[in-house]
């Protein structure tokens, strides 16, 4: 990926999405040399695997948004992708305006609810005061229920009380189960384990259903929450984990197609969406069968680059193995034999500052190593290094 590449004529790769694969997939074509635009409907890039810590520690959020104008200068636009008009290859944007492609590469990643995702139109001062206005939300609250015990949840609910150890907090989750179901049993255990020390009240096995009629994210004393058995109990903020979806919209009308039932787009073992050569799908929005985390869509991003390149001059492209750098010498593994290496998955859960839980490879790490690695920071330090800017 050298700067050889900077002179080919008719090659102008759009890459939609400015999460961490978009970020890693336009760094990747900036040191190669390519022509690209990066479009994202922030001006900033959003580090939200430390979303949840901005939403209790006064002060971080600013640390979580960094400018994309800083890093890729003209080759950012700012903007909502309506749709892909895979005919005449060109993006067409909220307000009309159309950026043509030679290539595209699809990382629209997934949506939920506030404060885990901040997907929508806004400028870098306001993603930021958004999430300075819920810290006081959180500070007015005596009583926070965290609804959803998937990974988003039980990191939500470890924020909390450590931050605030005087607050009850309580979880709510459908499934008896907490976290990721691709976590090692022992580790997701683990993660039940640290939120019972830290004072937060488990609610397993159980469903809120009134939750459409509460109001979410505003301290509101004493609000009355019902639960499918016919119990209730009362609190002063409402907070919504669940529900994380693909978010499709930007491409959902032209690839009816290439997607699988839940959205996301199906991908061969080169990354191209299922029917085109010239697009690729990266991280969240894939089918590729393996958790969803910022890591692997940093791989993703590297094969749909190279294989743009070598595409470009004729040469064989790069099969992905799933979890593994496109360098694995797992390259005998089929892509329909993909979920056999699924054993092999690493995810790290913050537990609060102090502490963590997670596995390596398959291999459950110990709770100290985790809040080390990840838990302290959160790892912002990189996403700063990997943005080529310096952190505030």
């Amino acid at each position: 990926m050298g700067a050889q590449n900077s002179s080919v004529e008719g090659v102008h790769v759009v890459v939609v999405g400015g999460g961490f694969g978009g970020i890693a997939a336009a760094q990747q074509l900036k040191h190669g040399g390519l022509s690209f635009t990066l479009i994202d409907m922030r001006d900033a890039f959003h580090h939200n695997v430390a979303a949840l810590r901005a939403s209790v520690q006064p002060g971080f959020a600013r640390r979580t948004f960094i400018p994309y104008a800083d890093t890729f200068g003209d080759s950012f636009l700012q903007g909502r992708v309506e749709r892909v008009d895979t005919e005449r290859q060109v993006v067409v944007l909220q307000g009309g305006r159309e950026v043509l492609f030679s290539h595209l590469i699809l990382c629209t990643g997934t949506d939920g609810p506030f404060p885990g995702k901040f997907n929508t139109v806004a400028s870098y001062e306001n993603g930021i005061q958004a999430y300075e206005d819920f810290v006081k939300q959180i500070q007015t609250a005596d009583s926070v229920l965290v609804v959803g015990g998937g990974s988003t949840g039980v990191e939500m609910a470890a924020e909390i009380k450590t931050e605030y150890p005087q607050k009850k907090v309580v979880l709510v989750h459908a499934r008896v189960g907490l976290a990721d179901p691709d976590l090692l049993t022992s580790v997701r255990r683990q993660a039940k384990e640290v939120l019972l020390e830290k004072g937060v009240e488990l609610l397993l096995g159980q469903k809120v259903s009134n939750l459409s009629s509460l109001t979410l994210n505003v301290t509101q004393k004493n609000m009355e929450v019902t639960m499918e058995n016919g119990t209730t109990l009362t609190t002063d903020l409402v907070i919504n984990c669940s529900g994380l979806k693909v978010n499709s919209a930007a491409y959902v009308s032209n690839f009816a197609g290439s997607l699988a039932q839940n959205g996301a787009l199906r991908v061969n073992q080169h990354l191209q969406v299922e029917a085109f050569s010239n697009i690729y799908a990266v991280g969240d929005c894939t089918d590729v069968p393996e958790p969803k985390t910022a890591y692997l869509a940093g791989l993703h991003a590297a094969v749909a680059v190279d294989n743009i390149i070598k595409s470009v001059n004729g040469k064989p492209l790069t099969s992905y193995r799933t979890g593994k750098c496109r360098l694995s010498p797992l390259c005998g593994v089929t892509w329909s034999e993909r979920p056999l290496l699924l054993g092999n998955v690493t995810m790290l859960l913050a537990m609060g500052r102090d502490d963590g839980v997670g596995q390596f490879n398959g291999l459950r790490l110990p709770r100290c190593l985790v809040a080390i690695a990840k838990s302290r920071d959160l790892l912002v330090w990189k996403s700063w290094k990997d943005m080529g800017q310096v952190q505030p």
